[in-house]
Parts: C-alpha cells; structure tokens; sequence
C-alpha cells in the first residue's frame, strides 16, 4: 500500500495511491497517519476499511499537491556516513558505529516543494536518502524483531547548509535543521511492496545532470540494526522517520564543492519509493 497525504499546506487529507496511479481520498476513515493511527494498527485497519469502500471513495485529481505522506512526526533521526564511498569523499573513515543526529521535524516538508535557502546560508547541499517510518513503539528491540516495528519506507532527502553544519561551533543539526530540508515522498510504501530494500536503484539530478547513482545494496548498517542500536538509546515512537544515509556525490565532494544555488531544479528517486523534485528559491522575510 502507498500512503499519501494531498492538498494545501496544513491541511492535507489522507489518501492512498494505487499501482495504476489512481489517487484515492481516504478522509472518510476518519483518522490521519499519525503516532496513533501507527500505534493502534492503523494500516491493518485501512485496508480492510478499503476493501469495503474503495468503489465508492473520491478520486483526487493527479494535479493536487502533494504533502509529506505522514504527519509530523516526534523526531526525525538521521544515520550519517552509512554509505562507505560517501565517507570517503567526505574525508572519513567509516565508523565502527552509525552516526546519529537528528533533523528537526518543522524541516520536513512536501515532495515537490521548493526548498528555501536559509537566511544567511551560502553552501545548501543535497542527499537523497531512504528513510524508514516506524510503526510500533520500540525500546531495546533486538534486530531479529526489528521488522515487527517497521511501517514502511520513503524517498526523502536530507538537505544540509554545510556552513552552518560544518563551519560554526556545536552540533549537525543546525545545518540539517532549516525550514523546507526535510521533504518526504512522494509515498510512504509498506515494506510487502518491496522485494529487496537492500537492493534499489538510488540517484539524484541537479538541472538534469546526475550527481548521485547508487543502491541501497552499499549501505553499511541495515534496518535492523539501526532499530536495534536507536531503540537502545531511545523509544522510537510510532510515525518517527530514520534517514540511513546518503551514497557519494553530494555537493560537498567535488572539488570545488558544488552547492546548490537559487533556480536550481534538484531531482531524485528510489526504485519503488517514486521520484521528486524540488526548485531551490532564495528566503524572504
């Protein structure tokens, strides 16, 4: 099943999308998704909700934006260099545990949203990234029950000002953090639509050329153990997202480095997470 959520922003509606690209209004199950609608079996009860009523739900037209496919959740907590290559090009050795920090959750934003140069910021970069939703509360989750935990995957990417990130004092999460950097989607797809995570197809454009061109199959720590390192050091809740990471050919790695710059056009995709694309605008007050 792909979730989605539809309309303008703030006040999207949940909806389902079909293999055939069908868009379907699903407001009249009366629940958004949610910590509770993951928490109280939510997907579970969507579908049998949808065998009774998909015939007769609304259409929604392919034109209508879309928004993240999930509310806004707790946290957003995102694993740095777990591709090796990448942490080669960022001059790091690969480490011996995952690297963890977090975006802040007023970051995340629609798929095709543009995405805003903070105030101040000069060296916004990229990262397409496989995230995964979390769809059962989990503290101290051994790996081997870690898929019970797991209500789907989405495209996302993990946008960075890298002069805040890297070139001030303090922690990541002030250049990962800015408004617009976390755009998720266009679908959150449940993990019995995808034969092999560990094996898709990952890439990212910047005005048509590629930057980046990987599969999942170069990640160094899997789901699993990402639950249960993260849920041994902190309760995962229902609807909170883990980005795993970014293969090589982000801006920062050229030399010179190439950041994105105002009008640039930013695509990217996963194999069966969908594509999305984002047009870099400049912040106003």
């Amino acid at each position: 099943m792909r979730l989605i959520r539809f309309g303008d922003p703030g006040y999207e509606l949940p909806g389902v999308e079909l293999g055939d690209g069908t868009r379907l209004d699903v407001s009249g199950f009366d629940e958004d998704y949610d910590e509770l609608f993951f928490g109280g079996d939510g997907l579970e009860r969507l579908r049998e909700w949808l065998e009774m009523n998909q015939d007769s739900v609304p259409r929604v037209p392919s034109l209508v934006r879309l928004g993240p496919p999930i509310v806004r959740p707790s946290k957003i907590v995102c694993i740095g260099l777990n591709y090796s290559d990448h942490a080669k090009e960022s001059g790091m050795e690969v480490p011996d545990e995952p690297v963890i920090f977090f975006k802040a959750t007023s970051a995340l934003n629609g798929p095709n949203d543009n995405v805003v140069i903070p105030r101040g910021g000069t060296k916004v970069d990229y990262e397409v990234e496989f995230a995964f939703v979390i769809g059962k509360k989990a503290s101290y989750v051994p790996k081997e029950r870690a898929w019970e935990h797991v209500a789907g995957f989405a495209l996302t990417n993990d946008y960075s000002e890298r002069a805040f990130q890297i070139e001030t004092s303090g922690q990541w999460v002030k250049g990962k953090s800015c408004d617009t950097f976390a755009p998720l989607g266009p679908w959150l797809v449940t993990p019995d639509e995808i034969e092999d995570y560990k094996n898709l197809k990952i890439w990212l454009k910047v005005n048509g050329e590629y930057r980046q061109n990987s599969s999942t199959s170069y990640m160094i720590y899997d789901v699993p153990y990402l639950i249960e390192q993260l849920s041994g050091y902190m309760t995962l809740l229902p609807g909170d997202i883990v980005s795993t990471g970014t293969p090589p050919g982000v801006g920062l790695g050229f030399r010179p480095p190439k950041y994105l710059k105002e009008g640039d056009v930013v695509e990217q995709g996963i194999d069966g997470l969908g594509e999305s694309t984002q047009t870099i605008v400049p912040y106003e007050h």
